[in-house]
Order: C-alpha cells, then structure tokens, then sequence
C-alpha cells in the first residue's frame, strides 16, 4: 500500500529529510501504514525509519525528531485511505428516502468506524473483519459510536438487511473486554425493535462496561419511501411508552451503574407531547450530536446567557424585527424561550417552517431547505432571519435542496445569519443584530 504524498510542510523534519511532493509513502518501522490512524501512531516515536516510492525507485529515509513532533507529510485522502461505505440495507434508511433534487454529498452512505473516533459518526460494524476489530483494539480507538437497533441477531439482520449484522454482539463483548469504550444508538421502528426487543437490547448492553449509554431514536419518514419497507411514526401513545419503558431502566441503572444509561431523544419527548428531563438527567450530554437533551442545553445556557446581561437589556422593549427559523418540531419551545427572555430593543418572531422538500413528518430544524425557508418567510415582516447552523453544509454555502444561502437572502431581501447550536450562542445573535 502506498500513499501519494501532495506537499511537504516547509521546515519539517520530513522536508529536512528530502521527502518531496510526489513521493509515495509505504512503510515507517518496517511497518505498513494502513490509513491516518497508523500514521500518527508510527510518528508518535522519536526516530523515524521512513520508506517510500519516488518514481521506479524505493527509497529509506532515517528521520530524528521531538516525540510528538508531526513529520510534515500531506496525502491526498486525509484518511490516506478512501472512506468506507455501508454494506447495508437497513429498512428505516434515511438515505433511501431523500427526494432526487437533493443536494449530492447526502446520497454518500459512509459506515466508517475511523470517522466514528474522530468524528462521532455512528457506524453498524458490519463491514468489519475479526482483523479490522483487533485493529482497532491495538489503536485504542475509543470512543466509538455504534448504531445498534437491536441485538437480537435474527431481528438485525432484518432490520439491517444482511448477515453481518448478527455479528454485534461479539464484536462489542470483544471492544468492551479490550478497554474500548462506545456510546450505542438504536433507531426505533413501531412495533419493529420495540418493546420486549429493546428490552432485550438494553438488558444486554447495560451488562457491557465499555458501554457507556444508549440513545433511542424515533425513525425518520419522508414523503419519498416509494417501493420501501412500509413503515409509521410512532403515535404519541406509543412514544409515551418508550419513554415509560426507558425511564424504569434509568431508574435501576442510576442505582447500579451510577448512570442512567438509556437517553430518548427530545423528538420522542416532543411526539409524546412531555417536557424534555431536567438538565440534571442528561448527566454529560454524551449523545447531544444524536438529538438527545439539545432542547434542556440550549434552554440552560440561553437563559443563564440571558440572565447575565444588564437589567435594562431584558426588558421587552420593541425595535430590531428578528426573525428565527426552525423546524415545526421545535417552534413551541423557541416561541416560549424567547417569549420568556425579552431582549430589549429587539422584536423576536419564531417561524416554524413546514417540510415540503422531504415532507411534513420531517419536523427538525437541521432538515430545513432553502426552498421551504422562501415559501415560509416570503411574507414575513421582519428586518433579518436567524437559522441554525446545522441547516448548511459545512461550508456555510448550501442548504440540503443545493439552494445557496446567498441566492435565498437574495429571493427574500433579507440577511439571514446562521446561528451555532449553544444557546448563549443565540442569545449573542440576537444582541448582535440589535446593533446593526
């Protein structure tokens, strides 16, 4: 395996070296680099023995530097390895179910368990060999996030739509007796992989010290499932009893593991129509990147945000027209938080934005389109619009119908300002355009 080097940093010890740009790297130590995560392992040591291609030629470069000194090299995957993809064909697949104009990048299906470590992406593990899991014991690769759905093995090859799933359970009995640590995740389908099946799920992982807890997810529907699997929203009946089932489990594993385990989100809080737990039951918000206990967070440092400012600045004193959009889901929520927390010299509306690009049951913020925010603010009187940044690829430039963020702010002749997901972060919007 070699890895195509595209620039050397200037300086470093590879660039002291003679290793150029164009060089392909295969061995440091005798040893084969795989992807990054060897990489910076081998680096890690003081003396380097570094082996690479340049042209027909194979070359050995002996590299002195400080312990923890980066060797210089850039390659042309950053992973220096494509990113795996998923082998699966799991019956609640959002992937399957998004509408054709939408943006490309949301059409990649990636299971990879190096972007889980770095980037707390859930993978399934079933494009992982018994070579790969030792692997990943040697690289002290923890956290992972594991998307689990079920752990009975017959129900998650169902679920799942291959054989490889049933091989969960000893690959995280292994993870686990290794020192690896993993948050778990299982997207609930009606009648599917509730009830007794996520009893049995939960009893299961609660007996795993590397597990340290469990996000219950509700699926996600969109109005484009044709020739899919037929599947339902939870009733707010039915999303009550999650919660009930989960709460008697957060009871008994406070007492014996000295955490509650097991998070619903705050979508099956917000379809059983409860209040979302105090802050105090989220314990360290490990599964805040899934929807769990972003509601309580923004809520908690919105308001001590809020209660820091003057006295004069929280008084409902009209001026600035605001206008923040959102997802139907959580429009209640920020209409009574802002509502409750005037700013002065501000005039705050809450928007919350029908989906009509993946359909009404679609309700978060982060799924809002670009062309839903036009047909939703069009009329809306107001002097600029706040979003959540997660409505925006990472960029900042493209909302998920491939609309530009500028050609929407042109359509409405409006600035809209994209907003991070803290709540003092909103707090700062709002006085910020106060000002202009």
């Amino acid at each position: 395996m070699a890895h195509l080097i595209v620039s050397v940093d200037p300086g470093s010890p590879a660039d002291r070296a003679g290793i150029r740009a164009g060089d392909r790297l295969t061995a440091i130590g005798g040893r084969a680099v795989v992807d990054f995560l060897d990489y910076q392992e081998y680096c890690a040591e003081k003396r380097l023995t570094v082996q690479l291609r340049r042209g027909e030629s194979e070359m050995r470069f002996s590299i002195k530097k400080g312990e923890y000194e980066s060797l210089g090299l850039n390659f042309k995957y950053p992973m220096m390895s494509p990113v795996r993809m998923c082998l699966n064909h799991c019956l609640f697949c959002f992937v399957d179910q998004l509408p054709e104009n939408v943006r490309p990048s949301m059409r990649v299906k990636d299971d990879d368990w190096r972007m889980s470590l770095m980037m707390g992406n859930y993978v399934t593990l079933t494009n992982i060999t018994d070579r790969e899991l030792d692997r990943i014991i040697a690289r002290h690769a923890s956290p992972l996030y594991v998307s689990v759905h079920a752990i009975d093995p017959d129900l998650r090859e169902r679920l799942l739509q291959t054989p490889r799933a049933r091989a969960l359970s000893d690959q995280l009995k292994k993870l686990s007796d290794n020192g690896i640590e993993f948050h778990c995740q299982a997207v609930l389908c009606p009648g599917i992989n509730d009830g007794p099946a996520l009893e049995k799920t939960i009893s299961a992982l609660a007996a795993l010290p590397g597990a340290l807890s469990f996000a219950l997810v509700p699926v996600g529907l969109t109005d484009h499932r044709d020739g899919l699997y037929p599947l339902r929203k939870y009733t707010r009946e039915e999303a009550r009893r999650v919660i009930e089932q989960a709460n008697v489990w957060r009871e008994k594993l406070l007492s014996e593991r000295g955490t509650r385990f097991v998070f619903p989100s705050d979508e099956f809080y917000l379809q059983a129509g409860l209040d979302v737990p105090g802050d105090e039951e989220y314990e360290d918000y490990g599964q805040i990147d899934d929807g769990v206990g972003l509601l309580r967070k923004t809520e908690t440092e919105f308001t001590e945000a809020w209660e820091a400012l003057p006295e004069a600045a929280r008084q409902p004193v009209p001026g600035k027209k605001i206008a923040i959009a959102c997802g139907i889901s959580a429009g209640d929520f920020l209409k009574k938080l802002v509502s409750e927390h005037p700013i002065a010299g501000t005039s705050v509306t809450v928007i919350p934005v029908e989906n009509r690009f993946f359909g009404p049951s679609v309700t978060v913020s982060g799924l809002v389109s670009g062309s839903d925010l036009l047909r939703a603010l069009a009329d809306v009187d107001c002097d600029c619009i706040l979003i959540t940044e997660c409505m925006l690829r990472s960029e900042g430039d493209k909302f998920l119908d491939d609309w530009a963020l500028t050609d929407v702010e042109k359509r409405l002749g409006k600035p809209i300002h994209p907003v991070g997901r803290r709540g003092d972060e909103l707090v700062q919007a709002i006085l910020d355009q106060r000002k202009r």
